[in-house]
């Protein structure tokens, strides 16, 4: 790494940048006075610059490109991590990438981002803490922004200071492949759980201050939970990324709640435009605008009338879905309101793209000053022209037991019981239990999509602890027995309770929408599982590991107590606690639980209401 002194030296000393004399340079001066010093001695290029955000592999091949092109940011995509996947492979990594911003002509430092959705999730040996849709059972806020609050602390400690984080989508059909990144279904109930930015960010005077603060992201703006599914008679819509049809009034009160909230009471310092569609009914259906290319909500809406002085940030490559070659592309994004542009392996083409429409006269130089000013601003906030590398002094922390604690409170907070016939939980830890099905053992399953990679994956990804070694920490600690066989193929005879534990297997984005390769009913291996322990033991419990329900109305009724675990994170013997009676179930429902998958959508509130099991539902027990 260059020493500081050299770093500073590479700037442009006729300009007096490297003397550090300017104003932007000083710290005791106001944001805004810094702001706009640093902006009137930028030029075009490097304005342009600051709007483009490249893929760490990108980076990584050409890292001239950051001092020559002068990039604003530079993100690791899902599962984009070093070759060393270490705190300390981390922090190496982004501060060579630092090296090269600070070497350009004003030492513009970087802004680092990455998808720390549920723990820095990219991370191995990271904690990771229940998705989203398990928080949001949790019904606990101030815990949901403590599980942020150490997020942040770990993602910052390894370099990046950016999370594309929390998810605001208001889910409204369980098909979609994104329902576990979503609180739940309720707007409100959304709103609640943006408590989770000042987790990220801190709050008041200490927003965006200090090493354990990263920024934060509200996203997908707007509608990306209440897309259509389907076919209708003009067209075959995809959920992921597919299209909003709804009036104003609805999609206000559905979809754009938890953003004003965001903004006006938690002050988000970057918002991630969807890469879905609007289609405005009362403008006739059948003429759907991207949300990248919103000038209505992106300007209009946001922040105009909702007052965001953050900046927007497109999603991967979003604006290359709309109409036009790239320039026109560019043109329309950029004039709509969008600031930063996620191009991961096309950031130099952009720069060229948008310096040519700026000089043609087709982006306003207005524009542009608002977006750079904006970037500038946060990075001001983050202290990053003060401090621009790692701070490593909590690196220690990451993966703590003091950090898994709270992961582990987290996953036993969002236990949804739903069934509890005769009161058979909490089961006596004494017992002799019978264990099976394939979610009991696979630290990967219940971990869910965005750990490690992208999509996540089966096995023994990163450190944890499974749902079964919970359960015998809890039995054997008791002088119970646990005998485990993933399909039950074991004998079963002589014990006292059959635990099951089913669900799904991994999956991110899209290629999670129920379709060719998921459905919302359980697999026939799973279901086997069920019935062989259930017709056989006595007393049987069924826990799901998933991000969404699944639809199990015609085995319910041989199931003694049935509980919804989600995606629990790392720390599995939190789903055991409750189990057990360590800890009450008090987990409620964020989403409605349907009785079959033509039921879909079925949300609170609608006409003929009439789910398996209701939004809020969730029955508590008592401690053992």
């Amino acid at each position: 790494m260059l020493p500081l002194a050299a770093v500073a030296c590479s700037a442009d000393t006729e300009t007096g940048a490297a003397s550090g004399r300017f104003p932007y340079q000083d710290s005791s001066l106001p944001v805004a006075e810094r702001v706009a010093d640093l902006l009137g001695r930028m030029t075009l290029a490097e304005k342009v610059g600051q709007m483009a955000q490249t893929e760490r592999a990108a980076a990584e091949a050409d890292p001239e490109l950051l001092t020559s092109l002068g990039f604003g940011s530079v993100l690791s995509g899902g599962g984009s991590s070093p070759a060393d996947n270490s705190p300390t492979g981390w922090a190496d990594m982004i501060d060579g990438l630092q090296e090269r911003a600070l070497a350009t002509r004003l030492g513009i430092p970087l802004l680092y981002g990455v998808d720390a959705v549920h723990g820095h999730n990219s991370l191995v040996g990271a904690t990771i803490f229940p998705h989203n849709i398990g928080l949001g059972a949790t019904r606990d806020p101030d815990l949901a922004q403590e599980a942020a609050r150490i997020t942040a602390m770990e993602t910052r400690a390894t370099g990046p200071q950016w999370t594309f984080s929390p998810c605001l989508c208001v889910t409204r059909d369980l098909r979609w492949g994104r329902t576990y990144e979503s609180f739940g279904e309720d707007p409100e109930l959304v709103a609640q759980f943006a408590s989770v930015i000042a987790g990220y960010q801190g709050a008041g005077e200490a927003r965006l201050a200090g090493p354990d603060h990263v920024l934060a992201t509200a996203k997908h703006f707007a509608g990306d939970g209440d897309t259509v599914y389907g076919t209708s008679t003009t067209r075959d819509y995809r959920i992921d990324q597919g299209v909003t049809i709804s009036d104003r009034a609805h999609f206000e009160a559905v979809n754009l709640v938890p953003y004003v909230t965001a903004v006006q009471t938690y002050d988000v310092g970057s918002i991630m435009p969807s890469f879905s569609s609007i289609d405005w009914t009362e403008d006739g259906v059948g003429n759907p605008t991207k949300l990248s290319a919103s000038t209505e909500l992106l300007t209009g809406f946001l922040k105009e009338r909702t007052g965001f002085d953050g900046f927007l940030i497109s999603d991967w490559e979003a604006i290359h879905q709309l109409p036009g070659d790239y320039a026109t592309q560019v043109r329309t994004a950029v004039n709509a309101g969008i600031d930063m542009f996620m191009e991961p392996q096309t950031a130099p083409e952009f720069v060229a793209t948008l310096i040519a429409e700026v000089e043609a006269g087709r982006v306003p130089m207005a524009r542009i000053d608002d977006a750079v000013r904006r970037i500038l601003a946060v990075k001001f906030e983050l202290g990053l022209f003060e401090h621009p590398f790692t701070d490593r002094s909590a690196i220690d922390q990451i993966g703590s037991a003091e950090h898994r604690a709270v992961a582990r409170e987290a996953a036993a907070a969002s236990q949804v019981l739903l069934k509890n016939e005769g009161g058979v939980l909490p089961l006596d830890p004494a017992s002799r239990v019978y264990v099976a099905g394939r979610n009991a053992d696979d630290l990967g399953n219940q971990l869910g999509g965005w750990s490690i990679t992208w999509q996540g994956e089966s096995g023994s990804i990163t450190d944890g602890t499974t749902i079964l070694a919970g359960i015998r920490q809890h039995v054997e600690a008791a002088g119970g027995e646990v005998r485990y066989s993933q399909q039950a193929s074991a004998p079963m005879e002589g014990f006292d309770v059959g635990v099951v534990v089913i669900g799904e297997t991994p999956y991110a984005e899209g290629v999670g929408d129920v379709g060719a390769r998921h459905s919302l009913v359980p697999r026939l291996e799973d279901r086997g599982v069920i019935d062989r322990v259930c017709g056989t033991i006595p007393t049987c419990v069924v826990i799901i590991v998933a991000g969404r329900p699944l639809v199990i109305t015609d085995q319910l009724a041989t199931i003694d107590a049935l509980v919804m675990a989600w995606l629990p994170g790392s720390e599995g013997t939190g789903v055991a606690d409750p189990l057990f009676g360590e800890r009450p179930y008090g987990g409620r429902l964020p989403v409605s639980w349907p009785r079959a998958e033509s039921q879909e959508p079925i949300n609170i509130g609608d006409p003929d209401y009439d789910p398996l099991f209701p939004y809020g539902h969730g029955l508590t027990t008592s401690v053992r």
